[in-house]
Order: structure tokens, then C-alpha cells, then sequence
């Protein structure tokens, strides 16, 4: 099992401190960040993000990105793009960047249900057609990943057509599992979609092919009786919802021996003692050969 950072949680760094300070603190890999945002004074997760590298004019930068990845040492344990699988001139460019860098897999993003899923404002529209449609352009996007010689990912994200493992394994079934896979989520799964961790590893079998984690927490809004509403936040590795440790051990109970992708949108330790912290802990969990 090897362990990475995915870059949307270290938005103080540039890609060339993220890079460095990962392979210090001895992660494996880096999952970079592409995607084109919006600027903030200050960096955050999702926008000004310091360690993303722009969508546009992307093949312009893939000899600097290689470059800063094999400066520091690492290894690549995927891409996180955020172009949705109708997009498919940018899908195109994304597997072909992927390619070029020799970083095997990139997420594409599926069909959002509202605002708060990645890429979208609210459709209106029935999930059984919103379902359809993504089947038919991941049928595509299966086939151009075959072309590039890399796999296309679908993430459990909730507001998505594929929030649990069921849902994916429907979306993506019949498909090349060579070519297209699942990105399992910890952490989103405490949002929507959770399934006992154990089946829906069980069940996603040849197509699960990644693994994010981190950990949330559902909390309540100030208010009462019929104004009180719940919340999910983000929450570290150990304070969560989810129980990392038993996760681990379905993951080593079906076999899976790959790329473990950290994401943590906690802010209660500084980064570079956040990252640290969590590959110890990730470590603690793997059962020595």
C-alpha cells in the first residue's frame, strides 16, 4: 500500500513546496490538483488554491509538472481533474495529459444532482435520466481512456449519480474495469451513500480501483424544533464519523494493496503538522507483511 496527498488540501503550498515538503515528510505520491478556479486573497481548498495547476493551457505545464514531481522523488497516484464526462473535448485533453505524464489514472467527474456536487448548478432533472446520460458518456469516456492507455475514475461524491458503490458499480458495469474504475471515499460516504464499508468494496470487486480518504461530522445548526438543521464538516483523520481503522481493515480483508490518497479538509492543526500527522497515523494502520 502506498500513501499520497491529494493537493486540493494543501492550498498554502506551491506545487514545488508541496512536492518538497511530501517527499520530507516521506508520503509516496502527490495527486495533483488540475482544474481552473477562482482567486481569493486568501488560499483555500477551493479557490486560490496555491498547489492546483490551471485546466487551461494545461499542456503547456506538463513538462514543469513532471518536473516537480520527480525533483521531490514522487510517485503520481493519480490526477484530480474535475472535468465532467460531458465535457469531452476537455476529457480528451485531460486522459491524453494523464498519459503523457505517466500518471495512470485521473478522476472525470459524473453527472452532479445539485450546487453543492463538483460542477454544478441544480439540473431539475430526474436522476433516472441523469443516470442514463452518464452511462452513455462514460461508454465514451471508456473508450478514449483504452485509446490513451489509462483508466478513468468515478468518485463516490455525494449530489452525484454515483454517491455509494452500488450506484458506480451500476454506472460502470460491462465496462473495461482495465479502463474505468471506482475512486472508494471514506469521508464522502458520511455525507451520502454509505454502505457497510466492507460490502461495498466487496461488491465493487475488479472496479474499485483508488482509495481517498478522509473523515466528517455531522453537526446541528444553531435552532430549534423545525428550524434546526444538520450540517456535515469536515473533521481530521481520527475525529470523524468514519472509523478509519476498521476500514483499513476491509480494505486488507479484500486484498487491496494500492494507492491510499489523503484528503483532509480539517484546519485544526497547521498543514505541514496536519500532513505529517497523518501519515503516521495511516502507517499505524497497515498490518506489517
Amino acid at each position: 500500500m502506498k500513501f499520497s496527498v491529494f493537493t486540493a488540501s494543501t492550498p498554502e503550498w506551491t506545487p514545488e513546496e508541496a512536492a518538497a515538503t511530501l517527499a520530507a515528510q516521506g508520503w509516496d505520491g502527490i495527486e495533483w490538483r488540475i482544474t481552473d478556479q477562482e482567486p481569493a486573497a486568501e488560499p483555500g481548498f477551493w479557490a486560490g488554491n496555491r498547489s492546483t495547476w490551471a485546466l487551461t493551457g494545461l499542456e503547456k505545464v506538463l513538462a514543469r509538472i513532471a518536473a516537480v514531481t520527480s525533483a521531490a522523488g514522487l510517485e503520481y497516484s493519480g490526477i484530480g481533474g474535475y472535468v465532467r464526462c460531458d465535457n469531452h473535448d476537455d476529457v480528451e485533453r485531460i486522459l491524453a495529459a494523464t498519459a503523457h505524464l505517466g500518471a495512470g489514472q485521473v478522476r472525470i467527474v459524473v453527472l452532479p444532482l445539485g450546487a453543492s456536487a463538483m460542477g454544478g448548478e441544480p439540473t431539475g432533472r430526474d436522476y433516472r435520466d441523469l443516470f442514463a446520460e452518464t452511462r452513455e458518456h462514460f461508454a465514451w469516456v471508456a473508450e478514449r481512456s483504452s485509446f490513451h492507455g489509462v483508466k478513468a475514475l468515478v468518485e463516490l461524491h455525494h449530489q452525484t449519480v454515483t454517491s455509494s458503490p452500488s450506484s458506480a458499480l451500476r454506472l460502470l458495469e460491462g465496462l473495461d474495469p482495465n479502463h474505468v474504475g471506482v475512486i472508494h471515499d471514506l469521508g464522502n460516504l458520511v455525507v451520502e451513500g454509505g454502505e457497510e464499508s466492507l460490502a461495498g468494496l466487496q461488491l465493487l470487486g475488479d472496479y474499485l480501483a483508488h482509495v481517498h480518504v478522509k473523515n466528517a461530522a455531522w453537526r446541528q445548526l444553531p435552532g430549534t424544533g423545525a428550524e434546526s438543521a444538520w450540517k456535515h464538516e469536515w473533521s481530521t483523520l481520527r475525529g470523524g464519523i468514519a472509523d478509519v481503522p476498521r476500514y483499513f481493515g476491509a480494505l486488507a480483508a479484500v486484498g487491496y494493496d494500492g494507492w491510499v490518497t489523503v484528503e483532509d479538509f480539517s484546519t485544526e492543526l497547521p498543514l505541514a503538522e496536519r500532513t505529517a500527522d497523518n501519515l503516521t497515523y495511516l502507517r499505524s494502520l497497515v498490518q506489517p507483511c
